[in-house]
């Protein structure tokens, strides 16, 4: 099988080199070389971000990532990238036809993607990752809401779709009930887990690694840094917990964000949690790490006590899979996708939104508690990459019976 893989607004080759990147990212390459793997012949292609991008990169065989001219090759906020969605499909269309590649499916990742899809004219697969309106429900003012024309793309790309691809079973009730999506249209498929890198290790070794201080109690949080995650909610929890416990030496560790340059020039929401640590007293008790490179990750989920998820909306939480797979206890919203696949075993890691109260009583039972038996096993079982790709590849073959 060929299958051509839009990946429009961000490269899935850069959560190896340790650049900013969210699930989408790892999702995107995880699932290809999956597909590869099983020999299908798998193109991604992503919009050119810099100018010593390489066109054609091979991670592996079966495998290509295209770096396609789109608009200036350096970074571009994401709400503005839409206005070279026309360059993009034109440079996709000349390499193809140049190529002379024919693909029998097309799998557009997030609805920037989806648009240029539409202008492919082939039959086309829908995984959005994220939803608009979901989005803007929990938006915290004006600057985080996705605007109208995001919302009206989303509507038409889930009718234009020959099938989409839900991560969770929250997002594919919001689909249907939200969007007015058939349910025989979605296939709810949630994201893999690569067990050779997220897995258990010795937890003194993984602290050394990440030079961390082998007394502390360590509670970790791993994702974008971006409002709708809840971190806020987390520092409240940090500040209650130091003041419930003093006789605690807890540290919370911000892994994610840009933190190159100084700190009075750091995205804004890291500003603002910098802000808020300093107004709760937390000078000794946060950390903020910035991003690391995906190898990085496993050290960090070992060296951890516990893993927070304190996000106000998360299509499913793949940081939280992770941190599964290293056999560390993670608490969650309830409003992850994830949630719903934690067995009633584990209820008491489920939170609800913005309760740093209940949050930092949460933290405090698993902290200090001796370990019980984690999820691993359970969660872990049906989440290899290779039996989604497996699950993925049914929804390609019932779209094109000719393959």
């Amino acid at each position: 099988m060929h299958i051509a893989m839009i990946s429009y607004h961000t490269c899935p080759l850069a959560s190896l080199e340790g650049k900013e990147t969210g699930g989408m990212n790892v999702y995107v390459l995880e699932l290809s070389r999956a597909l590869a793997r099983k020999g299908h012949h798998v193109d991604v292609y992503t919009r050119s971000h810099e100018a010593n991008d390489v066109l054609v990169t091979t991670p592996e065989s079966n495998l290509r990532v295209m770096h396609i001219p789109a608009g200036p090759q350096t970074q571009i906020p994401k709400q503005k990238l839409v206005h070279f969605i026309p360059e993009f499909v034109r440079s996709y269309k000349s390499f193809v036809q140049k190529e002379g590649i024919a693909y029998d499916i097309v799998h557009a990742h997030y609805y920037q993607s989806g648009l240029a899809a539409l202008s492919i004219g082939r039959p086309f697969i829908m995984s959005f990752h994220t939803l608009g309106l979901m989005k803007n429900l929990v938006a915290r003012d004006t600057l985080e809401r996705e605007g109208a024309s995001r919302i009206r793309s989303e509507f038409t790309l889930m009718k234009r779709a020959r099938m989409i691809v839900a991560a969770s079973e929250s997002d594919r009730a919001y689909m249907e009930y939200l969007y007015d999506v058939p349910q025989d249209k979605i296939a709810m498929i949630s994201p893999g887990i690569d067990t050779e890198l997220f897995h258990p290790m010795e937890k003194k070794a993984a602290r050394a690694h990440i030079q961390a201080d082998p007394k502390h109690k360590i509670v970790l949080f791993v994702g974008r840094v971006e409002p709708l995650k809840g971190i806020d909610t987390l520092l409240y929890a940090t500040k209650i917990l130091k003041r419930q416990y003093p006789e605690e030496t807890i540290c919370l560790w911000i892994v994610g964000g840009d933190i190159s340059e100084d700190a009075g020039r750091w995205p804004k929401t890291l500003r603002d949690l910098a802000k808020l640590q300093k107004t709760l007293s937390l000078s000794t008790s946060v950390r903020f790490v910035g991003r690391q490179k995906q190898t990085e990750l496993p050290y960090f989920y070992n060296a951890a006590d516990v893993v927070v998820m304190p996000s106000h909306y998360e299509s499913f939480g793949m940081s939280a899979l992770e941190a599964i797979g290293c056999g560390v206890p993670v608490i969650t919203t309830n409003v992850t996708g994830i949630s719903s696949l934690i067995s009633d075993e584990y209820m008491s890691l489920i939170t609800s939104v913005n309760n740093p109260l209940l949050l930092a009583s949460q933290i405090q039972k698993v902290v200090t508690r001796a370990p019980a038996p984690n999820q691993t096993t359970r969660l872990i079982s049906g989440h290899q990459w290779s039996t989604v790709a497996d699950r993925i590849l049914s929804v390609y073959r019932g779209v094109n019976t000719n393959i």
